[in-house]
């Protein structure tokens, strides 16, 4: 039998319950419902002039596509086309997330069941009890990754963080609330997705997302022929405009503010997110690239019962379940509540008016999708333009759309 943790990293053959469906084409020409014209002509005001970068923004409403845009710089000397596509870093926490519920659909991963049930290693140092649903609300304990491995290079050994976060130790506020697992998250789940299936997490989110919803567009490991559409993302990662060594340094320092250094920023990061190699490698967390058409139609099945495009995707009962708040507690690295679902945060709008169904997962400086069963509908923002100089990793651009969207929603 194939061992699992080499599964992780390599290519293995592909399931054989996976259930191919024709690829939809990506399309050529823009789509925009007239309802929502008003939010197409905010969108195409966000990229000006090379100095903006680029994106793309893309809804669903009840199962169907209703926005599909682009615009804007994918490089310096290159536009934004109709299949350019971005590192989109936490957004692909949702992905991950929507991997391991596809699983408890069929069986394969109970939510309830300890996590060393499916990875044996993970038992030591007193996490014997922690189960998946903890895991996936961000309850392990295990949100330290500055120090976890040693090298500036060393996330990109999938076996060497899972190993450390199965012999770490988890912090003891998991007992009373979320810590933010900003790095480590997607490497548990896709261990542990790895070890009740004995396949890659490649292949799975081949087979239980890419290939279900018809698009190729949900990759850690980017195919080589692919790599060309990837946008180039800038300016770099510097906190409050202070380079990335001198600012985690200095928030490790800090009792206010150290666990978010503890929790997202491990040393030389900013340098890893520049690095072509990090297209190689399998890292959740943070490295997924993804268009805005794919995370908007994967959405669409939680906005939409479960359903997208006329096929069932999740079944009411899991959605159910992953739609329903778990904690309410404060985040003790992030400071704010979260409300965090199965792998989902509420989903944040720059309006007076929030939305408490609507759930779903932001990234590092401004890429991000989200659902509301309420209205049905789903909203999926990717971009190469990381928030602002100074603040790179807090942008509103997807919280603006958002609100817009959700307003002209309400209205129909």
């Amino acid at each position: 039998m194939t061992n699992p943790r080499q599964l992780a990293a390599g290519s293995p053959p592909a399931s054989p319950r996976a259930v191919e469906r024709l690829e939809l084409p990506a399309p050529r020409m823009m789509l925009v419902d007239p309802r929502f014209g008003e939010l197409a002509g905010q969108f195409f005001r966000l990229f000006g002039q090379p100095t903006d970068g680029g994106g793309a923004l893309a809804l669903y409403l009840h199962g169907e596509p209703v926005v599909d845009i682009w615009s804007g710089w994918a490089a310096r000397n290159a536009r934004w086309q109709y299949d350019t596509v971005a590192v989109s870093f936490s957004t692909g926490k949702g992905v991950a997330s929507t991997v391991l519920h596809r699983l408890v659909d069929r069986g394969l991963i109970d939510y309830d069941a300890p996590v060393a049930r499916y990875w044996p290693e993970f038992a030591s140092a007193g996490k014997e009890l922690v189960t998946v649903r903890e895991l996936l609300t961000h309850r392990a304990g295990l949100h330290r990754v500055r120090g976890l491995v040693p090298g500036r290079s060393a996330l990109f050994d999938h076996d060497s963080v899972v190993g450390a976060l199965a012999s770490a130790a988890p912090d003891r506020r998991r007992a009373v609330m979320p810590g933010y697992h900003a790095v480590t998250f997607g490497s548990l789940v896709a261990e542990l997705t790895t070890r009740a299936t004995g396949s890659s997490f490649t292949d799975l989110v081949r087979t239980e997302i890419a290939e279900p919803l018809g698009i190729r567009e949900f990759w850690f490991q980017v195919p080589a022929e692919e790599r060309h559409r990837i946008a180039k993302s800038f300016p770099r990662i510097t906190p409050f405009g202070v380079p990335w060594e001198t600012a985690s340094f200095a928030l490790s320092c800090l009792p206010v503010l150290r666990n978010i250094a503890h929790a997202g920023m491990p040393e030389g990061f900013d340098e890893l997110v520049r690095n072509p190699a990090i297209h190689d490698y399998v890292m959740p967390g943070w490295n997924g690239v993804f268009s805005a058409r794919a995370l908007a139609r994967m959405y669409a099945s939680f906005a939409n019962g479960g359903m997208v495009g006329g096929t069932r995707f999740l079944t009411e009962e899991t959605l159910a379940q992953i739609g329903e708040v778990q904690t309410t507690a404060r985040d003790y690295v992030l400071g704010i509540r979260m409300n965090w679902r199965l792998g989902f945060h509420s989903a944040f709008v720059a309006s007076r008016n929030q939305y408490p169904h609507a759930f779903g997962h932001y990234g590092l400086g401004g890429s991000g999708a989200f659902a509301d069963p309420e209205t049905g509908l789903s909203v999926a923002f990717v971009t190469n333009r990381m928030g602002g100089a100074l603040t790179p990793l807090a942008d509103l651009r997807l919280a603006k759309l958002g609100a817009q969207a959700e307003s002209i929603a309400r209205r129909l």
